[in-house]
């Protein structure tokens, strides 16, 4: 059964949560072992405001965030988007990060289209997505606000959307594996699920991380050597007069 999401802006909010900061800091030492390698001219990452920016531990030599429907929230950012429609030229950008924009979109299919079209050849998206079969993923059948309030979809299910879409996928991981408690003092008490999740109950996390690299039929990579530009925002599409 489909939901229909709360006010967008809720999200931002959980962040700030006791339990939101928790979960992202989980989610950024997991990117930081992640990201690494991947470079090229450009990186983007999409998404809500309030999360952090893991754009930054990518090597490319130029680093956006593009908020999702924000208002004057305060919150730093380079770019305001609707993802289901990316305002980047074709075959421009080399990395983009979608941290838990695919559970808010009504069109998860149509984000993930967009992705493939603005990226270059052998270009990589990252996925992090909350994970439907977990304890989180229970929480999310009771519970109507953010971040319960989004459509978890499967791992299976975001795989098989990448493929018919051409992408081949390279890494993956889970994470989080502590319940959604907003207390700082149980979440301490039970750390020791982390050291164990992975290799007791790895799908049970409450997010999965997953890197797919978009391939191209016929197309060779070329490794050029990336340099610097005198513009500041390369690979911007022109404005629509």
């Amino acid at each position: 059964m489909n939901k229909r999401f709360h006010h967008p802006n809720t999200l931002p909010l959980w962040l700030e949560t006791s339990l939101g900061q928790s979960l992202m800091q989980v989610e950024c030492e997991c990117l930081k072992e992640m990201l690494t390698g991947l470079f090229g001219p450009i990186a983007v990452q999409i998404g809500a405001a309030g999360f952090y920016s893991f754009v930054r531990f990518s090597d490319a030599v130029f680093c956006y965030t593009a908020h999702m429907h924000v208002a004057d929230s305060g919150v730093a950012f380079d770019l305001r988007c609707i993802p289901e429609q990316l305002p980047f030229d074709a075959k421009s950008i080399s990395v983009m990060i979608l941290p838990h924009v695919l559970e808010f979109s009504d069109n998860p299919h149509q984000i993930l289209r967009e992705v493939e079209r603005v990226l270059v050849p052998e270009g990589h998206l990252i996925v992090l997505g909350f994970n439907p079969v977990s304890v989180w993923g229970l929480v999310s059948l009771f519970r109507r606000h953010s971040p319960w309030n989004g459509r978890f979809s499967s791992l299976a299910r975001i795989k098989d959307w990448l493929q018919l879409l051409n992408f081949e996928l390279r890494a993956g991981k889970m994470v989080y594996h502590k319940p959604p408690v907003q207390s700082e003092r149980i979440r301490r008490r039970l750390d020791f699920l982390e050291k164990f999740g992975d290799r007791w109950w790895p799908f049970g996390a409450a997010v999965y991380v997953l890197i797919a690299r978009k391939r191209e039929i016929g197309i060779t990579p070329l490794h050029l050597r990336w340099k610097r530009q005198s513009r500041l925002n390369p690979g911007l599409a022109k404005p629509v007069a």
